[in-house]
């Protein structure tokens, strides 16, 4: 079976995307592989279609070593919905269990075996390697072998040693890693001539975004205002991940997220299993709209709908941040990236570099972040310089810098010259001005917005929302944005100013309003269009909470979206929309096509 067939026939998709198709091709022409996809970009697929044809051909198990146990238990349920016979060997199952998955390796009934980096270096597990048939050995996250990398793992170092017990092609995959680690992986791992598949790291649904601030509370005001910009205060759709450095900043931004109005709560590697568990269950079933995190809570994150990646502290390195920036709006919707970024940061990082006896290799990633947050060009083009090595990438149009470059100069500027936080401090006379400016709006608007205006901004969304005519406009050109936005939230929890609407809360003068009609029913970010949509996500939920598995290993959103378009009556015509496959037309297939029958014309 070749690799286009089990792409369509047990994927159910009928093109490969960028870099997919030449990983592909390289591992089943018995090649090394070391590959670089952008998180999102389906490296998962990579190694899987091969795995499958593999499988097929009787040539045996696909071994893939993975970090986390999570990753391993959602990997495995995605590919046993599908169809693939998979398994996992983690420290969470008990002698029975890890009985019953080897007993299966060894009848050569596995297609896919995932193990942790520390259990493929045992030699026990080495001993079983040698009983049966290996068809190939996947390495994912493969940054972790390099000491340059973000996330370096000393037992990575040790997978070289497979290729001494069963010699079959080797596949790294990773999203994160510069020329440098890139080499270093190949060193690393013994890969014998490897083909190099490099991605597109361009992310065009993402705007990307640097707000140089000091102190927690100007921090306050921007998460606070990013997360109303995207609605997640009110009841719709869609959610977001606030990255912290530290635990105890963790927990304090969710205590100030719920104390704002947020269904927000924390994640960090000191809680409980248990606590962790409930955080992460919570987030995925969106009863939590704010999910507050250290990295912790980082590989195998997969959520379709995060539109709104805040990092209230900087991380240690460019590949920490745009692995974890790289989790927004996976399903091509729009998305927003921001980056709080000052000089205690970086003091921060290197404390907890030093604590894990890193310090020295941590200043160089130290100097990459700082280079990112400090530049004033196109946000796309250095992030994806920085991991292709070249520098012919255009310009996204859509971050800080390509939208308003003067406002990031001005940006850059005042954060150096501002030694204090933002507060609500202006004077009685300054406050009704910012009043007086929201009488005299023609329509309302979102409190930055407002602030860019009384600052005296020209960009865009100025003239988008006519406030260059203003009376107003520029007449606090010398306050800070985040002291105006702080002196906004007070006047609103004043009650001298009301916070209006849901999806795009505007700002507007206390007293009766009129119902919003006539807007589009939204929900987890798209735009409900037809009772079809609105019973094929109820229907998706449903079966997930049956079969315990999470929403999207059900069919992905976007499969609403084609049934929707497509309104299929036969299996036939269901085959045709990407990203079901066979498996899952067996499985949900009656249901949906009675399910579309009912709505027909």
């Amino acid at each position: 079976m070749d690799a286009v067939s089990v792409l369509s026939g047990v994927f159910g998709f009928r093109e490969f995307r960028g870099g997919q198709r030449a990983a592909v091709e390289a591992v089943l022409e018995g090649k090394d592989a070391v590959v670089l996809l952008p998180t999102g970009a389906g490296k998962s697929l990579c190694y899987q279609v091969p795995a499958v044809a593999l499988a097929r051909r009787g040539l045996g198990t696909t071994i893939v070593v993975s970090p986390l146990i999570a990753l391993m238990i959602d990997q495995v349920a995605g590919l046993t919905a599908r169809g693939i016979a998979a398994a996992a060997l983690h420290s969470h199952q008990d002698d029975d269990e890890q009985r019953a998955v080897i007993d299966q390796l060894l009848r050569g009934q596995l297609a896919v075996l995932y193990v942790s980096p520390e259990r493929a270096v045992k030699e026990s597990f080495q001993r079983l390697l040698r009983r049966t048939r290996i068809a190939l050995f996947a390495i994912d996250e493969a940054h972790c072998v390099s000491e340059w990398g973000h996330d370096f793992r000393p037992e990575y170092m040790q997978l070289r040693a497979l290729r001494d017990v069963v010699d079959v092609p080797t596949i790294a995959l990773t999203a994160t890693a510069t020329p440098r680690v890139l080499a270093e992986i190949a060193a690393s791992l013994h890969l014998r001539a490897p083909a190099t598949v490099r991605g597109d790291f361009r992310r065009p649904n993402l705007a990307f975004e640097v707000q140089h601030l000091r102190g927690d509370e100007a921090r306050f005001a921007a998460t606070i205002e990013a997360l109303e910009g995207a609605g997640l205060r009110a009841t719709g759709g869609g959610r977001a991940i606030v990255y912290c450095a530290t635990r105890k900043k963790t927990e304090a931004v969710a205590e100030r997220l719920k104390q704002a109005g947020f269904a927000a709560a924390h994640y960090h590697a000191g809680r409980t299993a248990l606590a962790r568990d409930r955080a992460q269950r919570g987030f995925s079933s969106s009863r939590t709209r704010v999910l507050v995190a250290t990295s912790a809570f980082g590989m195998g994150v997969d959520y379709p709908d995060v539109r709104v990646i805040v990092h209230f502290q900087a991380p240690g390195s460019l590949e920490a941040y745009y692995q974890e920036a790289g989790r927004a709006s996976r399903d091509g919707a729009a998305g927003r990236c921001v980056l709080l970024f000052g000089a205690a940061d970086l003091v921060t990082q290197r404390r907890l570099a030093e604590r894990g006896g890193t310090g020295a290799r941590r200043e160089d990633a130290l100097a990459s972040i700082e280079r990112y947050a400090s530049a004033a060009r196109c946000r796309q083009q250095l992030l994806c310089a920085h991991f292709t090595g070249t520098d012919d990438h255009p310009a996204c149009g859509t971050c800080d810098a390509c939208v308003d470059p003067a406002a990031v100069r001005t940006r850059r500027i005042e954060a150096r010259e501002t030694p204090t936080p933002a507060r609500a401090t202006l004077s009685s006379s300054q406050q009704q001005l910012i009043l007086d400016a929201v009488a005299a709006l023609r329509r309302p608007i979102g409190k930055l917005n407002l602030a860019k205006a009384l600052r005296g901004s020209t960009c865009k969304a100025m003239h988008a929302h006519g406030l260059l005519h203003l009376p107003q406009h520029g007449a606090l050109r010398d306050t800070g944005e985040a002291e105006l936005v702080a002196q906004i939230e007070q006047l609103i929890a004043e009650k001298r100013l009301a916070r209006r609407g849901r999806k795009y809360p505007t700002v507007s003068l206390p007293g009766p309003r009129s119902a919003r009609r006539g807007d589009p029913v939204r929900s987890r970010g798209f735009i409900k269009t037809s009772n079809i949509t609105i019973e094929l996500e109820t229907y998706r939920k449903r079966m997930a909470r049956q079969l315990r598995w999470k929403a999207y290993m059900v069919f992905q959103r976007g499969v609403i979206a084609a049934i929707d378009r497509a309104r299929p009556t036969t299996h036939e015509a269901l085959a045709r929309i990407p990203g079901l496959g066979p498996a899952k037309i067996a499985r949900f297939g009656d249901d949906i096509l009675a399910l579309v029958r009912r709505h027909a014309p």
